[in-house]
């Protein structure tokens, strides 16, 4: 008895988060009872098989990424979708060769490593920080006054979409600044790259051969930033 009830609770729920119309096919998807996949395996909101290149939504109240297959990640790329719940994860990134950021400005924003990560958190109403540490990704405090300077030299960030997008900045050892407006999901990659290779405590040459390669291929995606989205 206590399982059928979960059960309609959990129906009952998810008719609620489809609340944008969709076809009868769609809904039933969701509505059957399946197993809860394997993250990476299948898609985590209906258990249809994905492969390794797959889609994500991100959960705005957890901060989490879900794993989904094409037809579960169109239901969210409207707003409002699931009253605001989740939202599909762009597939842009963008290059700025002019973006402007000073020494200066890095040293106000207090990361104290040359990789960062920074979006808008809906949920908070302000922007943040993070950085990639052999322990995951590291909130890193975020002074407003220098953000919202660097926000206003930088048109391509004020089209950033909160909680999905990021400006994710790598400064090499050897010089030079690279900046990327990227999906929040790329970033998160990134933290696992990391986490993966980084050995001591200065990583090691396997880890930081990852993390260029990782910023190389970036480079290869991204398109120019030309003044529009």
């Amino acid at each position: 008895m206590a399982e059928a009830a979960g059960k309609d609770r959990a129906t009952f729920g998810l008719r609620r988060l489809l609340d944008a119309p969709q076809s009868p096919a769609a809904l039933r998807r969701f509505l059957e009872p399946r197993e809860r996949p394997r993250p990476g395996e299948a898609c985590e909101m209906c258990t249809e098989p994905i492969g390794p290149e797959h889609s994500h939504v991100v959960n705005i109240e957890t901060r989490s990424l879900v794993c989904v297959d094409r037809a579960c990640y169109l239901l969210f790329t409207h707003d409002g979708a699931a009253g605001g719940k989740y939202r599909a994860v762009p597939d842009r990134r963008i290059h700025d060769p002019g973006f402007a950021m000073t020494d200066l400005q890095w040293e106000a924003l207090q990361i104290p490593v040359g990789i960062a990560f920074f979006f808008e958190n809906s949920q908070m109403g302000q922007s943040v920080a993070f950085y990639p540490s052999p322990a995951g990704a590291t909130e890193s405090l975020l002074p407003l006054d220098t953000w919202s300077e660097i926000v206003q030299a930088n048109p391509m960030l004020q089209t950033m979409a909160p909680d999905i997008e990021a400006l994710l900045v790598y400064r090499p050892r050897e010089g030079g600044m690279r900046c990327y407006l990227v999906p929040i999901d790329e970033c998160y990659e990134l933290v696992g790259v990391i986490r993966r290779d980084w050995k001591g405590f200065d990583g090691g040459s396997e880890a930081w051969t990852a993390i260029n390669a990782f910023f190389d291929r970036l480079a290869e995606r991204a398109r120019p930033w030309r003044g529009n989205a």
